[in-house]
């Protein structure tokens, strides 16, 4: 059974920044496995910020983060994070990790953690 867990939320001034991390267990990370960072502010759906690759050689982000956060893994530790810089108050939501898909089209989701960016 494999178990997302996010941390690293909080409450920061606008302007401010924050390191999310996703630990990953049940199994190690496996070739071909796209990690990524979703976020859902209240009111919205759950809407896509960052992907990176396997390897890490790959990484996309949303136009609405790009520049300001940072996708990054460890795959010898089974962790993925999200630096986030020059964080805006529109920037509050709950980010939730995902593993997948896999090679085997497998999707898993984290619990979320919430960040909250004061004006």
């Amino acid at each position: 059974q494999v178990q997302l867990g996010e941390s690293g939320g909080g409450l920061v001034q606008a302007g401010g920044s924050l390191r999310l991390s996703c630990a990953a267990s049940g199994r190690f990370f496996r070739p071909g496995d796209m990690m990524s960072w979703y976020r859902q502010a209240p009111g919205n759906e759950r809407e896509f910020v960052a992907a990176i690759s396997w390897n890490g050689a790959s990484t996309n982000y949303a136009d609405s983060v790009r520049g300001r956060f940072t996708i990054s893994r460890d795959n010898s530790a089974n962790m993925m994070y999200l630096q986030m810089n020059s964080l805006k108050p529109e920037d509050t939501a709950i980010y939730y990790c995902k593993l997948g898909p896999t090679v085997n089209a497998e999707e898993y989701w984290g619990q979320g953690t919430q960040v909250t960016v004061s004006s």
